[in-house]
């Protein structure tokens, strides 16, 4: 019974010397990945600020200086976890491994979602539209109501609501009406050959100068742009301000039909089809 007990004591005693030992040994080590894990968690708040604040002054989407900053500060912090774990003894290839081919793997899933993600990033930083914008892309024409991360959202003409995905957004052709503050608005009018052609330009640059909406400078333009398989072809070019553009399109549409009417100037029109109608 006493051999037992002597026995039990021994082992106490030698199980509390190598618990010592381990202490002794993984105590500095335990110390310097606390401090490291403090400093580091300081350091990345200190950086992930530092970024906030630089977007914020460029001018950076809100949207976007959120889900940057918190990307960044998930990544630092990964890198971190892995700066302490190999301050502790743990063996860090497995962790790369484990990230890299868990990286591949969402990189192959979501390779479509990325390439919106990073089209919703460019269009953000470098602005090639605003909210409020018109703007004709992807083969839709509308008013940009919302830029999100992954899409970009148009109210059509029609007041439809066009969702167009970023990566096609920024990889493709925009053309921006609102970008600036003056727009030509191009037309083209067919008359008569029998039209005289001095009269026929006087009767259109008196549309055109008769709106107060087209601008005198630059000055509107009146030219003979082709002559044609039946008619001859005049570019009417007048100038107006961006948020006058239709108003203007439609207005000269309207007061030229008249115009022209009124000065017995003929808009061709295929008399075969009607006379075939008749009959």
């Amino acid at each position: 019974m006493q051999d037992n007990v002597t026995k039990i004591v021994t082992e106490e005693k030698d199980w509390i010397t190598q618990f010592k030992d381990v202490m002794i040994d993984y105590a500095p080590k335990v110390v310097a990945a606390l401090i490291i894990l403090i400093v580091g968690l300081f350091v990345i708040n200190i950086m992930v600020g530092l970024v906030k604040r630089i977007m914020k002054k460029r001018g950076i989407d809100a949207t976007l200086q959120k889900f940057l900053g918190n990307l960044l500060g998930w990544t630092l912090k990964i890198l971190l976890f892995v700066i302490v774990a190999s301050k502790l003894g743990v063996e860090t290839t497995s962790f790369a491994a484990v990230i890299g081919a868990a990286g591949l793997a969402i990189g192959l899933a979501l390779q479509g979602s990325l390439s919106n993600f990073a089209g919703g990033v460019l269009i953000m930083i470098f602005k090639p539209f605003k909210i409020g914008d018109f703007i004709e892309a992807q083969g839709e024409k509308g008013t940009v109501k919302e830029i999100q991360i992954f899409t970009t959202h148009i109210n059509t003409i029609g007041n439809k609501l066009a969702i167009i995905p970023n990566g096609a957004l920024s990889n493709g052709n925009i053309l921006n009406y609102s970008a600036e503050e003056k727009l030509r608005v191009d037309m083209v009018f067919g008359v008569s050959y029998d039209a005289d052609i001095k009269q026929t330009k006087d009767v259109l640059m008196k549309v055109l100068t008769d709106n107060s909406k087209i601008l005198s400078d630059p000055a509107p333009t009146v030219n003979v742009l082709e002559l044609a398989d039946s008619s001859v072809n005049f570019a009417v070019r007048p100038w107006t301000a961006t948020a006058n553009y239709w108003d203007v399109y439609f207005e000269t549409m309207e007061e030229t039909k008249k115009a022209l009417d009124a000065a017995g100037i003929e808009i061709p029109y295929p008399h075969a089809v009607e006379i075939q109608k008749q009959e």
